[in-house]
Parts: structure tokens; sequence; C-alpha cells
């Protein structure tokens, strides 16, 4: 098993200038720290319904002003995620799509890094294996380590969910085991628990030993396994 970066087709330079636009940095350093409240709260301004300020303080009281309260989050990194997320949704729909996909695969990396030897976490990257035709697309990040390697698939919501993703993760993995490697392959979905669980029961792709990870598990990420 052996890594390798994505090929620079035309799509991957497109994306790669919606990566490295600063609003993903920004937001993700915001969300990194953030409660699940406060996450929450990103989730619902990007996907753009309103970009009116004061109704999301309203809709999200315990959040913001005099009726903020501390296991919630904090006012003024709460003031900085709407205004973020308000950003974000200000884009044209498919640009704002992109960005939020940038930025779930950002604040993984960011968390794993806290987890791991941050050289050792990589983005946009395909795992090849002997005498196995490589994917097309890439893993959005892996963890790289002798013995211990971890390969993510980021997604913005449930809706993500595939087949074709599934088949990715598990085929990785499954492939790692032939060559005794030890690859765990996990979704990372910023959305509900609930909902990526009512995708994932209408999909027949094996995702048995495929880890999800969802808004109310990211921290997850961060914390040194078993």
């Amino acid at each position: 098993m052996r890594f390798q970066d994505a090929a620079r087709d035309a799509r991957a330079v497109v994306y790669a200038g919606i990566q490295a636009d600063p609003l993903v940095g920004r937001a993700a350093s915001l969300l990194v720290d953030a409660t699940h409240a406060e996450r929450l709260l990103a989730r619902a301004v990007m996907n753009g319904q309103t970009t009116e300020p004061d109704r999301w303080r309203a809709m999200f009281p315990m959040l913001f002003g005099s009726a903020a309260t501390a296991e919630a989050g904090d006012p003024v990194r709460s003031e900085a995620i709407l205004e973020a997320s308000l950003a974000v949704a200000d884009r044209g729909e498919q640009v704002r799509s992109q960005v939020r996909g940038a930025l779930v695969e950002e604040l993984t990396a960011q968390l794993l890094a806290r987890r791991v030897i941050a050289t050792d976490v990589h983005r946009e990257r395909r795992i090849l294996f002997d005498g196995v035709r490589a994917e097309i697309h890439p893993y959005d990040v892996t963890i790289e380590r002798n013995g211990a390697a971890e390969a993510f698939d980021c997604k913005w919501g449930a809706r993500g969910i595939n087949a074709d993703v599934l088949h990715q993760l598990d085929d990785a993995r499954s492939n790692a085991a032939a060559e005794d490697e030890t690859l765990a392959v996990a979704l990372v979905v910023f959305d509900a628990r609930r909902s990526c669980d009512v995708r994932l029961a209408r999909q027949t792709a094996p995702h048995e030993a495929t880890g999800v990870v969802t808004l109310e598990t990211l921290d997850g990420l961060a914390e040194p396994g078993p």
C-alpha cells in the first residue's frame, strides 16, 4: 500500500483554488473549537436559506447576547461563526457547495492534526495497491503512518453518501488487508447522525467496517483511539 498525490487535472486545479480561499481556512479555524450548537448554527446558515443575521440570532438565542450560555458557546466566537457562515451562504449556489465541501475537509484535517503529527495528515491523495487499478478520485484526507494509516471521505450532508463512496472506502480497507496492512476508513459528514443513519439504511454497498463521524462526534477526530 502506498500513497500518491492526486493528478493535477482541470478539476483538481479548480478545486485547489477553492481550498485556498481564505474563507475556508477562517471558517474551519473557528469551527475547530466550536460547540455542537455553534456547528449547528454554521450548517444552518451556510445552507443559504436566509442571509439576515438578526433572524439567525433570534433562532439561536443561546449563542448570542444576554441569552447566551457558556455551555452552548462563546458569544464572540458565535458572532464570528455567523459572519463567516453568512459569507459562505452569500456565494453562488455552485461555489457555495464547493466551499462547504472544502470546509469540511479543512476542518477534518485540523482536528486530526491534534491527534497525530501534522505532517502525517495529507489532502487529496490516492491509495495504490499492487495489482489493483487505482481509483480516479482521491481520498479527501489521509493519515499516513506505518501500521496505522487512515482514509477519510468528507461530505457536507448525508445526501452525499452514496454507493460509489462506500465502495471506494471499503475496497481500500479490504485491499490493504490483503497486503497485511492496516487501513481504517471513515466518512466525515457535517450533518446529524440520524440523517446519516437514514441515508445508510438505504444503501446496499458494504459499510459495516466504515466509521461514520457526524456533527455530534466531530471532536472524536482529535482524540486518541483506544
